[in-house]
């Protein structure tokens, strides 16, 4: 009985030692970081997007009030009235109805100017792709931490006893970029030529 007691002890000190628990436990670690390293791509892939559409579609609106009062202010001047045309009631209408259009232009600019918002849309888009760059760089690198601390559980003594025999471990790959071009972030295309 003494013996048996002695041996259990022994034993369940020796398996403590072996990795019995750490091995596992450093495993889910890195795979909750790979986690989140994909949780960050997709909130890349989901709001970036967005936001890009956004911006072109205020700033579709902002070009189209912009081309109004640049051709109402076009026109009214190729509209002339001259001296001798002061009495001929057509052209005075006319000089009329080209300078009334660049100040409807002009008030509708006023009026539409709190909407004008691509200036602001843009400064959100550019701190937005900065922090998911941010947060997707951060979470890579918690990754590879996560990935070293286990690859050592594994391999070193007496972990390495308890993460063969009972687990068959094998070490993790870290995360590496892997595509052509990867450490270049992706372009954002406004669809405008440039």
């Amino acid at each position: 009985m003494k013996y048996r007691t002695l041996f259990a002890l022994t034993t369940s000190v020796a398996l403590a030692g072996c990795g019995l628990n750490s091995v596992p436990t450093a495993e889910e670690n890195a795979k909750a970081k790979w986690a989140d390293v994909e949780n960050y791509y997709q909130r890349r892939a989901d709001l970036i997007p967005n936001l890009v559409s956004t911006v072109k579609a205020a700033g579709a609106q902002e070009k189209a009030i912009l081309v109004e009062v640049t051709q109402a202010r076009a026109s009214a001047s190729q509209v002339k009235v001259s001296g001798g045309d002061l009495t001929d009631p057509a052209k005075m209408q006319a000089y009329e109805r080209a300078q009334a259009g660049v100040t409807l232009s002009l008030q509708r600019l006023q009026e539409a100017y709190p909407e004008l918002k691509s200036q602001g849309n843009y400064a959100t888009l550019m701190s937005q792709l900065e922090g998911t760059e941010n947060r997707i760089s951060t979470a890579r690198g918690d990754y590879n931490a996560a990935v070293q601390s286990y690859n050592t559980t594994i391999r070193t003594f007496p972990d390495a006893i308890g993460a063969k025999i009972f687990y068959g471990a094998k070490p993790i790959v870290p995360f590496k970029a892997t595509t052509p071009g990867a450490e270049a972030a992706p372009a954002v295309n406004f669809g405008n030529g440039s």
